[in-house]
């Protein structure tokens, strides 16, 4: 009933989390025929998406001012905007259009995502239950199952433009489900004078932040093309690795959301980026398909807490009219990931191989478990002293 009855709390930002979840899922289980489409090597592949990503950027900084002015309506015009751009990136035959398609996607999933976000941080201190973890697992497993979907889809020879058509009906309900009765309160976009925020915290949680949507956006848009080109699988075996991440993600997140109140912020952060490390480097090395889905399948156990523990633990350490503007802070500097994870993968891809590219991202998890999360929880508890 507990369960039940925080999906019923959360579910109008929940429905956010779903349409993030079967956008992306459906594009990067496709990513390999998108990619043939437009006739794109790994690295303009990558800094295609690098491109698109500066629409997710400005959107975070657009999002409180997006939330004034639409209201109610913020949330459901952007998801659409999700579906528009998906549609034009599935249409698209050169590299030009698909950025596009991919850059009206990047914005509008960037205000829902911090909207969303901030809802939950909301209803968690009206509550007093731990939501975010909860609703990112709903997002995990709407993201395998979609993959899956999309997998099917692709056997039985649907093109993107297709498959994208029946994403954006989904959407479209999804939206209507996330309209609110009214127009909530209206947020601070800004971080009031006299609030005693830590900002070299928030800052370190958006790096944090980063490294989680780095690993994760790197395994998710990369592994169905390293297990069709690298282990030679064919359209559904490649889907099976957003799948499998997304599956497991969504098991990692429904069990951080049951143990949240009995395991530290930092034993978990720990844990979860030697673990998504240990799975990510297994994937590039494996030999064989199995060996990639167990790697790709620790990968999600791992990662999966990490975001957000950390968004959760910034809205607990902010004032309640600062949180907007302080989860759109740590947000920016996330999606920063966004940023650096396409050059990243396509040009370590495109002079050392895909498995070098997994390697790299195995090491960049591993540094921020011996920098960043001990600098984080020394931190956390010196404000804890403060107060």
């Amino acid at each position: 009933m507990g369960l039940i009855n925080d999906v019923k709390h959360s579910r109008k930002p929940l429905a956010g989390f779903l349409v993030i979840g079967c956008a992306w899922a459906t594009c990067f289980a496709q990513m390999p025929a998108i990619k043939a489409a437009i006739g794109a090597s790994d690295a303009t592949l990558g800094t295609a998406i690098l491109l698109s990503s500066m629409g997710a950027l400005a959107a975070l900084w657009f999002a409180p001012l997006a939330d004034r002015l639409a209201g109610r309506w913020a949330l459901p015009a952007f998801a659409c905007l999700v579906g528009t751009g998906m549609l034009v990136a599935g249409a698209a035959t050169e590299v030009v259009a698909f950025t596009l398609g991919m850059l009206l996607a990047a914005t509008g999933s960037g205000v829902v995502d911090v909207l969303i976000n901030v809802r939950v941080s909301e209803i968690e201190a009206r509550t007093g239950r731990p939501l975010m973890n909860l609703n990112h697992a709903l997002y995990s497993f709407t993201y395998a199952g979609a993959a899956l979907m999309t997998g099917a889809l692709r056997e039985l020879g649907w093109l993107p433009f297709q498959v994208f058509s029946a994403l954006g009906l989904v959407i479209v309900v999804l939206a209507w489900m996330m309209l609110e009765p009214q127009t909530p309160p209206e947020m601070e976009t800004g971080i009031p004078q006299n609030a005693d925020v830590p900002q070299g915290l928030v800052w370190l949680a958006g790096l944090l932040v980063m490294v989680a949507f780095l690993s994760e956006a790197s395994a998710e848009g990369w592994s169905a093309l390293h297990l069709e080109r690298t282990l030679g699988g064919g359209a559904g075996e490649g889907a099976l690795g957003p799948a499998i991440l997304g599956l497991t993600m969504g098991i990692g997140r429904l069990a951080g959301h049951g143990i949240a109140h009995r395991v530290s912020d930092t034993v978990m952060m720990v844990c979860a980026c030697v673990m998504s490390a240990f799975g990510l480097a297994l994937a590039g090395a494996a030999p064989t398909l199995w060996v990639a889905y167990f790697g790709f399948g620790l990968g999600g156990l791992g990662i999966s807490v990490l975001a957000p523990l950390t968004l959760a633990l910034v809205g607990r350490i902010v004032p309640p009219k600062a949180r907007l503007a302080a989860i759109s802070r740590a947000s920016v500097l996330g999606y920063g990931a966004f940023f650096l994870g396409p050059p990243l993968m396509g040009y370590t891809s495109e002079i050392f191989g895909l498995r070098a590219a997994f390697f790299v991202i195995s090491g960049v998890l591993l540094l921020a478990c011996a920098t960043i999360v001990p600098a984080l929880s020394r931190g956390v508890r010196r404000q804890a002293e403060i107060s």
